[in-house]
């Protein structure tokens, strides 16, 4: 019985042996096992280190980077608002010559020639035409302290007069001064007014300039576009007569 319980023990430490390696293996594996500990340890205090300055880097970059990025969407926007209201304003100027169109037909001296049964049709027309035309709405607002809305309505107010005179000759030729105080007044090229000599476009309504002279830089721009057009409708007229 000892003997059996020898054997199982010897056949047990064979056992041991067979799956414990050798004590060089052994101390090569400690060895390797020890470096890669250690090379694991430097593997992650490096990247960590590295990633702690890449990540103080981006906290420096990123807020520049961000702002230009939203600067060069805000400038592409600013582009495309401006380019938007330049169309607007375009169409506001064929509204406005429409209009006016309507008021030259309606101050027209041919119509008095005609009977009332066919003037009251033409004016009915026109009524017509013009309420079609009140459907469409458009309003792009222009900034303009109390001074500068008062020359506005003045210019308004004479260009209005101008169109119901019923004689295309003397409406012409108003035009033509008020064209003049158009053009006496010019841009240099650092922004600032100048005026040109009378002599150099002809006379001026001296009462118009000065109302001109009052209103915003883009609301003179649009007056002299409006003048134009009513000027080359007045052409028209006068060659037509």
């Amino acid at each position: 019985m000892f003997e059996n319980l020898l054997g199982i023990f010897r056949k047990r430490r064979r056992c041991e042996e067979e799956h414990l390696p050798s004590d060089p293996r052994t101390s090569i594996n400690n060895n390797y096992d020890s470096s890669d500990e250690n090379d694991d340890v430097d593997d992650v205090e490096c990247p960590a280190a590295w990633n702690g300055a890449h990540i103080n880097n981006l906290q420096i970059d990123r807020p520049y980077n961000v702002n230009e990025r939203f600067v060069t969407i805000l400038d592409q926007l600013d582009a495309r608002v401006e380019k938007f209201r330049k169309d607007a304003l375009n169409l506001q100027e064929k509204k406005d010559y429409l209009l006016m169109s309507m008021d030259l037909i309606k101050s027209n001296e041919m119509l008095q020639s005609m009977t009332e049964a066919e003037r009251e049709e033409i004016m009915l027309y026109i009524q017509r035409v013009s309420s079609r035309l009140g459907t469409v709405e458009l309003n792009v607002r222009t900034v303009r302290d109390v001074s500068q809305e008062d020359s506005l309505s003045q210019i308004n107010a004479l260009i209005d007069t101008m169109i119901k005179m019923g004689d295309p000759v003397m409406a012409r030729q108003r035009c033509q001064l008020y064209l003049n105080a158009c053009c006496s007044s010019t841009m240099d090229p650092s922004n600032h007014l100048g005026t040109v000599h009378e002599a150099d476009i002809g006379p001026i309504d001296k009462k118009f300039e000065s109302a001109l002279l009052g209103c915003t830089l883009d609301d003179q721009k649009n007056i002299k576009k409006r003048l134009q057009a009513l000027m080359g409708y007045l052409n028209k007229q006068t060659v037509t007569n």
